[in-house]
């Protein structure tokens, strides 16, 4: 299990953010590529580069996507890279771009549970172990909000804990541990309890807060130890019940933060400002506001201020979960992705309007195309599974057709043909592909034993004004969240009145329609 072992937070698959500080100077351009979890730490970074007189930006993006990116042949753009965790720069930087990765920091992902949840359960006070968490949700007493395991780290290590507990807590992971049929049922078990998914911690913990300032309120939430302090201050500010840290007594992951360089062979002043930011972000004033976020300051007496009201314990010595090497790991994701996880049920609808002629619909097919490819999607970890059920809505003014399948290889290449055979040509009301993808959904049986979602990609504003949808939307139950892709001139409006209504979000698939389909299905 050798891995570089630092430790942070990570993801927000398919969110791309920029953001400049002291534009102009004498210092170099610098940019950093980020996880999610580090935006509370960005103006810190930015207080030294107004220092240094540099020109600094970030970008924010998901686990998966960092990692893919220092895999593609081009590279990141950006002179750093700022992921959650190591593991995933060990697992696909093969070409080694990566210089000086530096931790600094450690956050443990945890399980928050509401308060009165976690009285209800006995566990306030009490060492609750991984089997504490198995029972109460195969009893339907617990239900979890948790990232994906194969876009976002924070997911990825609450799954490998939780494949942890169920090979004994064994020190190394070894060929064939995997193939246990007693493991794979503790694990499926177990991820049976989320509720909601997401392909980014920061967005999840968003999520959590906004749909209690709703009046909606989840169970728990996997993620960090910080992002969960972060939560908490937000909930105590709007006057609700705080999250009760659990700390698995069986073990967590203990994710490292580490950043590090890409030389693009723009000198050593940029290189040079690079180790000049480290030091900076480990000398003992940094560290000590990094540990005030909540943020472990390892081999130190530097931490946060805790909080027996919500159990937070920064100081707290957690048994840490030894990481497989990376192609175990890899091997673990697959089988999250393919056997494991929560089935989708997955209504997708797709716009052939009159202004997706040409283009539009070239780059609409090459996206299904790749959807329903297993060798395509197996690269990126997006891949379906017979268990999963999806229906595809061409629609234009009206819906068109429906097409159902399952994951099963034999039914992809179908949906792949019958989309095929559509083409441009009408008007545009989403709005009624998105209510005949609710009549399926209300009509499943069994709803809550999927991850429903409902995906719809336009180029255009919707003919029709949203009516009487959200009655409609609110009559089924679980609520069904309804993620928008924009594509061309789209009107993002509506999309987005869409999706906040509903605690989903938007994609943007105007320059990579491709990689828009492949972000989403980290929420479902």
């Amino acid at each position: 299990m050798a891995i570089r072992i630092f430790v942070t937070a990570l993801t927000l698959a398919g969110l791309l953010a920029l953001s400049s500080c002291n534009v102009g100077g004498q210092g170099p351009k610098f940019s950093i590529i980020s996880g999610s979890e580090n935006t509370v730490l960005q103006p810190i970074v930015e207080e030294f580069c107004k220092e240094k007189k540099a020109s600094c930006s970030f970008a924010y993006e998901g686990t998966l996507d960092i990692g893919l990116a220092l895999q593609s042949e081009q590279g990141v753009e950006q002179d750093a890279v700022w992921p959650a965790s190591g593991v995933w720069v060990d697992m696909f930087d093969a070409k080694r771009r990566v210089k000086s990765l530096t931790s600094v920091a450690q956050m443990p992902v945890i399980l928050g549970v509401r308060k009165s949840k976690a009285q209800a359960l006995g566990w306030v006070g009490k060492r609750v172990y991984m089997k504490d968490i198995l029972a109460a949700v195969k009893s339907g007493s617990l239900k979890f909000l948790m990232t994906s395991a194969t876009q976002s780290n924070s997911g990825a290590s609450a799954y490998l804990a939780m494949l942890s507990s169920a090979l004994g807590n064994k020190p190394v992971i070894e060929p064939g541990d995997l193939d246990k049929p007693d493991v794979q049922n503790a694990v499926r078990s177990l991820l049976a309890g989320v509720e909601r998914s997401s392909g980014s911690s920061g967005w999840l913990a968003d999520l959590y807060t906004e749909a209690a300032g709703k009046g909606v309120l989840y169970d728990a939430m996997w993620n960090y130890e910080a992002i969960l302090k972060e939560t908490n201050d937000k909930l105590t500010g709007m006057g609700k019940e705080p999250l009760y840290a659990i700390y698995p007594a069986d073990g967590v992951v203990v994710a490292d933060s580490p950043i590090g360089f890409v030389d693009h062979g723009r000198g050593q002043e940029v290189e040079t400002f690079f180790n000049q930011l480290v030091d900076y972000l480990r000398s003992a004033p940094v560290q000590k506001r990094i540990a005030d976020t909540g943020r472990r300051i390892p081999l130190s007496d530097i931490a946060a201020k805790p909080d027996a009201a919500w159990n937070f314990a920064p100081t707290r010595i957690v048994t840490a979960v030894r990481m497989p090497e990376p192609a175990m790991i890899r091997q673990a994701l697959d089988l999250y992705q393919v056997a494991l996880r929560k089935p989708s049920l997955t209504a997708l609808c797709l716009d052939f309007s009159g202004s997706m002629a040409g283009k539009g619909e070239e780059q609409l097919q090459a996206a299904m195309h790749f959807l329903f490819n297993p060798g395509e999607t197996g690269k990126v970890l997006a891949q379906w599974t017979p268990a999963d059920r999806i229906m595809v809505i061409p629609f234009d003014a009206n819906v068109r057709t429906t097409i159902e399948a399952t994951g099963r290889l034999d039914q992809q290449k179908t949906l792949v043909e019958r989309v095929s055979s559509q083409h441009a040509g009408g008007g545009t009301d989403m709005y009624a592909c998105a209510s005949k993808a609710l009549d399926w959904m209300k009509s499943t049986q069994e709803l809550s034993s999927y991850l429903p979602a409902i995906v719809i990609m336009t180029d255009g504003k919707s003919d029709d004004a949203n009516g009487n949808f959200m009655s409609r939307w609110a009559s089924v139950s679980p609520h069904v969240p309804i993620f928008g892709i924009t594509f061309g001139d789209a009107d993002k409006r509506q999309l987005d009145a869409l999706a906040q209504e509903t605690s989903a979000r938007v994609f943007d698939g105007r320059g990579d329609l491709v990689s828009a389909f492949r972000a989403v299905r980290g929420y479902n």
